[in-house]
């Protein structure tokens, strides 16, 4: 009784492997996801929207002042291990993340999804996280919680939104591949696991990196940009913040487009080609062979 009890435990704590781990995102997570009805999709992806946008909130506050204290680069490190509060909600407790099923294309490869339905998923999905980001960006904005530490925590969320704008199509579209590069190997690496605790740790620090290194999430940009457009209406922030008035034009719907396009297509190349692509033929594909 006791050696098959513990032989249940063991299958149960028991960690997949990279080829089953490809398998199983490839063949039958990113399948199922496809197959959600139209209700379950828009749901789980506003709650998405709403989850990274929990992680940009938590982020910002252990961001906005901590450089003036422990340095520049351990304030990011830290910036970047809250913000994966974000990812774990969406993988843990649920949610539909564009980002993430950029994986979606490895099962269009293995011929499990069509391109249409492909498209289709990206589309909805996309929609509903920006509905799900300017949800909370609303409600967040209207706690007036940003006055908090004489305005500085409102300065530097409106000062994050004016950088994004402001980037190149080129810096933004490499940032977002380096970004979704990480992105899909926490959702690759919590897959291989069975526990919480080792989805957890699997998550964390691939999305720490992706932070402290300052690259471009499209669903996160969502929220930030939202959020500091509205910020933009307080006249005590735009003068505690200082900000070059030419950069602060940029600040507008079509400055969001400026750095939202290039950033979503980038985030496409690292999670659909460097993961689910290059994945897919390392081991599903070379597997199908045999």
């Amino acid at each position: 009784m006791f050696e098959k009890t513990l032989e249940k435990l063991t299958v149960n704590v028991e960690c997949r492997n990279p080829t089953q781990v490809a398998n199983f995102i490839i063949k039958e997570l990113m399948v199922t996801k496809v197959n959600y009805d139209f209700g379950k999709i828009v749901l789980l992806g506003i709650l998405a929207g709403v989850y990274i946008g929990f992680g940009c909130e938590i982020s910002t506050l252990a961001g906005h002042d901590g450089a003036a204290f422990s340095g520049f680069g351990p304030t990011r490190i830290l910036a970047g291990a809250v913000f994966s509060l974000g990812l774990m909600l969406v993988v843990i407790a649920g949610g539909e993340l564009f980002t993430g099923n950029t994986l979606i294309a490895g099962s269009v490869l293995e011929g499990k999804v069509s391109k249409i339905s492909l498209l289709k998923n990206w589309a909805l999905v996309y929609v509903a996280n920006f509905l799900g980001s300017i949800l909370l960006a609303t409600i967040v904005f209207y706690t007036n919680l940003w006055q908090q530490n004489d305005l500085l925590l409102g300065v530097y969320a409106l000062k994050v939104g004016v950088i994004k704008v402001n980037l190149t199509f080129t810096e933004a579209f490499t940032r977002g591949i380096l970004c979704n590069w990480l992105v899909c190997l926490a959702i690759w690496m919590a897959a291989a696991s069975k526990t919480v605790i080792g989805k957890i740790f699997g998550i964390f620090f691939p999305i720490m990196a992706f932070i402290a290194l300052g690259y471009e999430h499209c669903v996160a940009n969502m929220f930030y940009i939202t959020k500091s457009m509205m910020l933009a209406t307080k006249p005590e922030l735009i003068a505690a913040a200082n900000i070059d008035p030419e950069k602060l034009s940029h600040l507008n719907i079509l400055g969001f487009a400026h750095n939202l396009i290039p950033a979503t297509l980038g985030n496409i190349v690292g999670g659909a080609i460097f993961l689910a692509t290059f994945y897919w033929a390392a081991f599903v594909k070379e597997q199908n062979k045999q």
